[in-house]
């Protein structure tokens, strides 16, 4: 038994909480002593944090890449491609302004020997050059392969990620790193909401992190151990997208596995598909989900409320990617972007997630980009649809601290009102994950002995 000594949970009177087989078994003043105590200090105790969207593997993955972030020259580009280590290459986060659109004749000339695969800032886009297609030899290519009007292969594979990663295997990625990473932000709880999640990536995340798991995924996602099955996952590509009556049909096929379903929805087109597939399927049910909600106007936050959809918004690209929304974006669409509060005050519920790695993994980073709405540089971006620090909290921050309650738990430093004002991972002292004590900061800061 672990307890949990001089805690305030949400702030409230201080407390001690004894944990075990996993849940809050009791909490009081003056409990008796367990296997193992730990001393509150009067500090702050709140439910464990949970990121409701991001890409595992490809986060994992992405440790072991050359990052092309910031990079908008295409001599930078071939700067950095040129002097990172290794026999391949895997590089991402590959910024169109440094010299459009790329293709294998352009990769060719940044690195004409080693193998390079390389994705662009929204992951939609990989890019093979000649040595890394050579590596693929005769076998059959995938839909999303692109040709130009000759036939010939560009290089270009559009949400090919599974095939690619299929096609060119490397060594798994640490999971255990990954994991004890999002412990020490506070994460006890994870949503993966790749689309081709099916059995394969299940095998390869399942009981490999210490948070709990739900996968989102196809319709050959069973139910299995170490997670939990969560949405059908509708991916919808404004550049190619299917027809409503082809999203309906997979809302039925959700509908007859008992789950919900969850659509990619970053532009407005995308979400009209979306609303319109729903109506041909018969209407949204519990646990319907609109994933990014990325340009939102005024008329779609009614119709979405009155459908009673849930929006997992990714607030972190309002401070990431911010000054290109401000460069790109038409002012009065600034509002629309991530709108979190317009959708709260239309009556619709919110979940955070960082859609890492495409977005900052830091939970604290994305409660102050939608408290603040502040860009990198500084500089306000739809300052309306600003939440309160309580409401940003709670986006990743939910559930009640009581007996029979899981022990997934965060405690941090200071006092309600201190969390509120800094919205930073470093007033995380402690991370408790079924009543297993994941992160100690005190501990992590310890010397080695």
């Amino acid at each position: 038994m672990l307890v949990l000594r001089n805690v305030r949970p949400w702030g409230l009177d201080a407390v001690d909480a004894a944990l075990a087989g996993g849940r809050i078994v009791v909490m009081g003043r003056g409990l008796p002593g367990g296997a193992e105590e730990i001393d509150g200090r009067g500090d702050l105790l709140l439910p464990g944090l949970h990121d409701h969207h991001l890409h595992i593997l490809a986060t994992a993955a992405r440790r072991r890449s050359v990052s092309l972030t910031g990079l908008v020259s295409a001599a930078d580009v071939s700067a950095a491609l040129r002097a990172a280590p290794g026999e391949t290459l895997r590089a991402v986060d590959y910024d169109e302004r440094a010299a459009g659109l790329p293709d294998v004749a352009l990769l060719d000339r940044w690195e004409p020997v080693r193998p390079l695969r390389l994705a662009d800032r929204t992951g939609a886009l990989w890019v093979l050059n000649s040595a890394a297609l050579a590596l693929l030899g005769d076998q059959p290519l995938p839909p999303g392969a692109e040709r130009d009007a000759q036939g010939r292969v560009t290089g270009r594979f559009w949400r090919e990620d599974a095939w690619l990663r299929a096609a060119l295997p490397s060594a798994p990625p640490d999971l255990a790193a990954l994991g004890a990473e999002l412990a020490a932000l506070g994460l006890t709880a994870l949503t993966d909401a790749t689309a081709h999640n099916g059995p394969a990536e299940a095998a390869l995340l399942a009981g490999r992190l210490p948070q709990r798991l739900i996968l989102m995924g196809t319709e050959a996602l069973e139910e299995g151990p170490g997670y939990t099955r969560g949405p059908l996952k509708l991916l919808i590509d404004e550049r190619d997208p299917p027809t409503p009556e082809a999203l309906a049909a997979r809302i039925g096929a959700a509908r007859a596995q008992a789950r919900a379903v969850a659509a990619h929805c970053v532009t407005e087109g995308e979400l009209a598909l979306f609303l319109a597939a729903l109506d041909l399927a018969g209407g949204a049910r519990g646990g319907d989900r609109v994933e990014h909600g990325g340009l939102v106007p005024p008329a779609f936050m009614a119709m979405i409320a009155a459908a009673g959809l849930t929006v997992a918004t990714n607030p972190a690209f309002i401070h990431a990617r911010g000054e290109r929304y401000r460069a790109e974006v038409p002012e009065e669409q600034w509002d629309w972007l991530y709108p979190a509060a317009g959708l709260a005050r239309a009556g619709v519920a919110l979940l955070g997630g960082s859609d890492a790695p495409y977005a900052p993994l830091d939970p604290w980073l994305a409660m102050r980009a939608a408290r603040d709405r502040l860009t990198a540089a500084g500089h306000p971006l739809g300052p309306d649809q600003r939440l309160n620090a309580l409401a940003a909290l709670r986006l990743y921050c939910r559930g009640e601290i009581a007996p029979g309650a899981p022990a997934d738990l965060v405690l941090c430093s200071g006092s309600l009102a201190e969390v509120l004002g800094d919205l930073s991972a470093e007033r995380v002292r402690l991370t408790v994950i079924g009543g297993v004590v994941a992160f100690n900061r005190a501990a992590a800061a310890s010397p080695r002995q």
